[in-house]
């Protein structure tokens, strides 16, 4: 296997910052190879990953070349107050990796997935450029920050430089369940993995989303088995990440 990381200036955020990339050395020809943009959560970055559970081992006979960000504690958003971390992950971040690795562009070969921030930035990416994905996946996932905002009003010391007020953030970009009738409409969408576990804090965030897209057209998988916010879990569960895209989107 080999594994890329790189530090280096973006235009977007105007500051340098830093990737992981990792790419299989061992590729089957008869097979197309995929790319999946993998999201950190909160407290994590780019290295997280790659230092946190077996990835490369899991990835490495799979076809599956998979690019890691570091987008700090900005959800994936151009910040009210910080940097436009939307606008670089977005657009400047899939023009550098085509540049620098050749890596697939096309839709149906694209993938999209994260745990916990990085499962909301992953379905909000996937929702809101729909053509661009094959499929989004969610694992732990902080999936409708409306509703957290209202259950955890300690949140917005963070949310409001974030993303403005709770007002701001209803029926926008970043209200993923008011995007999903949106987008269900639509012929070209991404199929959805939703992964939680039973113990997680936010498991009754997930049953939520779970309600509002299964009223919807998405060809959606949603999985729980017992598992808290943490590594052990999203080890465990990446694999199934990986079968899903190794099967275009039908593990069930």
């Amino acid at each position: 296997m080999t594994t890329f990381s790189s530090h280096f200036f973006s235009a977007a955020l105007e500051l340098r910052t830093s990737l992981q990339v990792f790419i299989p050395d061992q590729v089957d020809e008869d097979k197309p190879m995929r790319l999946l943009y993998l999201l950190h959560g909160l407290s994590d970055d780019d290295t997280a990953w790659l230092t946190n559970t077996s990835l490369v081992r899991y990835a490495e006979n799979r076809n599956i070349a998979i690019v890691m960000p570091q987008v700090h504690r900005s959800f994936y958003t151009d910040m009210r107050i910080g940097n436009r971390y939307w606008t670089f992950l977005s657009e400047e971040l899939p023009a550098l990796i085509h540049r620098w690795f050749r890596l697939p562009t096309e839709p149906e070969n694209t993938y999209v997935a994260g745990l916990s921030m990085g499962g909301f930035g992953a379905l909000k990416w996937g929702l809101n450029y729909p053509e661009k994905f094959a499929g989004m996946a969610s694992l732990s996932g902080a999936l409708d920050l409306v509703a957290l905002r209202h259950q955890r009003p300690e949140m917005e010391v963070e949310m409001v430089p974030t993303f403005g007020s709770i007002e701001d953030m209803e029926g926008s970009m970043n209200d993923l369940v008011a995007l999903l009738p949106k987008v269900a409409s639509q012929d070209q969408k991404p199929r959805v993995l939703q992964l939680c576990g039973t113990e997680d804090f936010l498991y009754a965030n997930n049953l939520g989303f779970k309600v509002a897209i299964e009223k919807t057209e998405f060809a959606y998988i949603y999985r729980e088995i017992p598992g808290e916010h943490n590594w052990k879990y999203w080890d465990r569960e990446i694999q199934t990440v990986l079968d899903w895209i190794d099967k275009k989107g039908v593990f069930a």
